[in-house]
């Protein structure tokens, strides 16, 4: 077996976990909705959707089409691995609950660069390039500045000011 960096066995193990723990979850979830049976249970009504709202994401919030930035929370965007151009679907609901779907995930590129930490902000630099990424990807990866990560970015990248953490190296 070649020699394989115990920071990869980590990470590689760390993911396994995450994995089983989503299909758990997943599972528990569709038991709850369908139970043993395979019925369907409605458990929202088209009546308490509430207002529908589609936008873009600009890194932190969505620019609704009204015009509105609505917040995007952080930890959704950082599971989800939002790309600045995204669209998405924000669902107010009567309650005043938000609920966001990725409707539109722009083409995007992975690439590499270093973490590093401005005036309470963390960058990706790639290259001759900064990207800011949320707080939120940095605490979830344990990354530190100096770190080696991987981001996503718009394919067309030219006006990016944001990128998605995908994995710290």
């Amino acid at each position: 077996m070649p020699d394989v960096p115990e920071k990869q066995i980590k990470r590689l193990r760390a993911l396994i976990q995450e994995a089983e723990t989503s299909l758990a979850a997943a599972n528990e979830l569709l038991i709850g909705l369908v139970g043993d049976d395979d019925t369907v249970v409605a458990s929202v009504r088209e009546e308490n959707l509430g207002k529908v709202i589609e936008g873009v994401f600009d890194g932190q919030t969505m620019v609704g089409s009204d015009g509105k930035n609505y917040p995007v929370p952080a930890n959704y965007a950082s599971k989800s691995k939002l790309v600045q151009g995204d669209i998405l679907k924000l669902t107010i609901a009567d309650d005043g609950a938000f609920l966001y779907k990725q409707i539109g995930p722009i083409p995007r590129k992975q690439v590499v660069g270093t973490l590093k930490l401005e005036n309470g902000h963390y960058f990706v630099d790639v290259n001759t390039k900064q990207y800011r990424v949320l707080l939120a990807s940095v605490t979830y990866f344990k990354a530190k500045p100096g770190d080696q990560v991987s981001v996503n970015v718009p394919e067309d990248d030219s006006t990016a000011e944001w990128a998605a953490l995908e994995a710290a190296l």
